[in-house]
């Protein structure tokens, strides 16, 4: 009999969580204002709202974090990082951020400016946010295949090379100083990229004098898929894959609360000296000096230790292997999600599942609301709250899928948790016909409205 699968770990401390009851759920949710944002950590039984910087440590980052070296400048523990950095990525040059929208806003301080072109695959909600702050266009180019949740097509999250040749011939071509790649492409359901689209999006942009930026957040979970999916990388190991995806990029962004498995920090590596010293100005501007740029030398000692841990096959199988776990038992129950299952999360189709709420009503919000109602469960919509209005016309921004995202921690749930959130999102599912009225915005902020807007159930 062949074993069953289990986890390359064992649990050495934990911490408690707490269930409540409907009612005190419906009054918790309206003094939030029906935003999950706004919920206080112990009103939530079963946390999914984000896997950033919500997964437990290793014994060996814990130890790590004792050795940090605290200096201003030249601290050891920016040297470590820095190591970590050049032997895993292959990179020369890095700035320390203390999270990737941070990396974000100090690289595009350098590279984005008024009336600037940026396409990419499905633009997460900080990047878009900081380019369109900008006043420049964010233009996805994302594969059709992504927005077809029922397809199971094993890299979603790839550029379409069409779409990228008709933004640069439908645009200024000095307007456009790079393109952007998110590995995985979170916007579309956790959806890897494949190292062949990889290698072709690189080619385009050489030919086209332009630099190619890599989002990294979960690139360790990219690769497995490649490894996993793509033909010749099979016998292939994650690093191995991992220094040869990079070797496309110019540049990489990292929010490294993901697949570093740490609780806070990031970085800008790149191979350019003048880019550098371009983002080095900003950085000091908005982080802090060089060697520690927002990070304290412990967090970045465990920092150094995750990308280690983080790019071994048996770290990533362990995780990816539970959120396959939970995405099959919806599956098996005929619940629409984004197919294949993601590496991070798995993403619920609320246009199917709740095609009887007005898109107006925001469809992928009332299925999250729903979801925390019945079990304490809190995920986040990725749907038209998130999306924003167009910056010029103010229009809201529907078309897009409407999904809610049930993000899994790293090393922090065990699969009696995802038993729990499965049967939650079938009773859900199961009632999906007297859920008749979604939501209205009453109070948003002008620019990544979705963090702080206030809502009223309709």
């Amino acid at each position: 009999m062949e074993l069953p699968f289990a986890e390359s770990y064992r649990i050495k401390m934990i911490a408690p969580i707490k269930k409540s009851t409907r009612e005190q759920r419906e009054t918790w949710l309206k003094n939030a204002k029906y935003n999950l944002f706004n919920l206080k950590s112990e009103q939530v039984f079963i946390d999914l709202l984000t896997d950033s910087g919500t997964g437990a440590m290793s014994e060996q980052q814990w130890s790590a974090m004792m050795l940090g070296d605290e200096s201003y400048a030249g601290a050891s523990s920016y040297y470590n990082l820095k190591n970590a950095i050049k032997n895993i990525l292959g990179f020369d040059y890095f700035l320390p951020t203390h999270q990737g929208r941070a990396a974000e806003n100090v690289l595009f301080s350098v590279l984005v400016e008024d009336g600037d072109i940026v396409p990419g695959n499905s633009h997460f909600d900080t990047t878009k946010g900081h380019i369109e702050f900008r006043k420049a266009k964010a233009i996805d180019c994302t594969i059709d295949e992504a927005f077809n949740t029922e397809l199971e097509y094993p890299f979603k999250g790839n550029v379409d090379i069409k779409k990228l040749e008709k933004v640069f011939a439908e645009n200024d071509n000095k307007k456009i100083k790079f393109i952007i790649i998110t590995i995985t492409n979170n916007t579309s359901g956790g959806q890897p990229v494949s190292m062949e689209n990889l290698r072709e999006v690189s080619k385009f942009a050489k030919s086209k004098n332009v630099m190619l930026v890599i989002d990294s957040a979960r690139f360790a979970e990219n690769a497995y898929f490649i490894k996993t999916r793509e033909k010749g990388y099979a016998n292939k190991t994650i690093k191995e894959i991992v220094a040869e995806m990079y070797s496309y990029a110019d540049v990489m962004t990292m929010s490294s609360k993901k697949d570093a498995i740490v609780n806070m920090g990031g970085f800008i590596a790149m191979n350019s000296k003048e880019l550098f010293d371009k983002a080095s100005v900003f950085n000091i501007m908005f982080e802090g000096f060089l060697t520690y740029g927002g990070m304290s030398g412990r967090d970045m000692n465990a920092l150094a230790q995750g990308l280690d841990e983080g790019t071994e096959f048996e770290t990533i199988e362990t995780r990816i292997k539970q959120v396959e776990y939970l995405g099959n038992k919806l599956i098996d129950w005929g619940i629409p999600i984004q197919r294949p299952v993601g590496g991070h999360a798995v993403f619920l189709d609320a246009d199917k599942i709740l095609p009887n709420i007005p898109k107006e009503e925001f469809r992928a919000q009332t299925l999250a609301l729903e979801l925390y109602l019945e079990a304490g469960i809190r995920g986040v919509e990725i749907g038209a709250i998130l999306a924003d209005r167009d910056p010029i016309t103010r229009e809201n921004r529907f078309g897009g899928l409407e999904l809610v995202r049930l993000a899994i921690p790293r090393r922090t749930y065990t699969n009696n948790h995802m038993d729990v959130v499965a049967v939650a999102i079938k009773n859900v599912f199961d009632r999906r016909h007297e859920i008749k009225r979604g939501v209205e915005i009453l109070k948003e902020a002008p620019i990544m409205r979705h963090f702080t807007v206030e809502l009223n159930k309709l």
